[in-house]
């Protein structure tokens, strides 16, 4: 990963997060604020483009890495640094929330609280998801295995999702059947970045 990439990748989180994407809000959500899941975001992102550097990544990971963990625990989220997640990532809220480190992200994904994206270890899902751009996932929603959550979805709140999900489907239910093809529209906001 490029020093441009790794730029592009906290200052698009950052966007996301409150409308700004200036040094003087980094450093205030980095230094000053107490509970913002935008300091879990940039350590991970930190984290990824340091280990990718052939001269840093024995200095300054070490250090990055502690950072990057005591994060985790305070605000319970276990994303593995080295998953691969697109622009625009933003998590609602901390709490209890899990993805295996295969899962792929694209961009502009909203994460709540006590979501699990996780492997499924044997049966035709065998693997893990594709989350496609722009969607969004609700508190409590668990997708289990190789599944593609096509662009503009919604995954409604404690939805257990082991199939597919269309593009701009809203997903619901246990197992989750798509009632709509209204999509995340409402749910994704500032994807403006660029």
């Amino acid at each position: 990963m490029r020093f441009d990439e790794y730029k592009s990748l906290i200052f698009s989180d950052l966007y996301r997060i409150g409308g700004k994407k200036n040094l003087l809000e980094l450093l205030k959500l980095i230094f000053f604020t107490t509970s913002s899941t935008y300091k879990y975001n940039f350590w991970l992102r930190t984290c990824r483009y340091i280990k990718e550097q052939k001269y840093l990544k024995s200095v300054l990971l070490p250090l990055c890495h502690l950072v990057y963990k005591h994060y985790c625990y305070k605000y319970g989220i276990d994303i593995p640094y080295t998953t691969d997640i697109g622009k625009g990532f933003y998590i609602g809220h901390f709490g209890s929330v899990v993805i295996n480190e295969s899962v792929k992200i694209g961009n502009n994904c909203n994460i709540s609280n006590g979501v699990t994206i996780g492997q499924a270890n044997r049966g035709e899902k065998k693997g893990t998801a594709i989350i496609e751009d722009n969607v969004y996932i609700a508190p409590g929603a668990k997708i289990i295995g190789s599944v593609t959550i096509g662009s503009n979805a919604a995954i409604g709140a404690n939805a257990v999702v082991t199939k597919d999900i269309p593009p701009f489907g809203v997903a619901v239910g246990i197992p989750a059947k798509v009632i709509s093809y209204e999509g995340s529209k409402g749910y994704i906001n500032r994807t403006d970045y660029e």
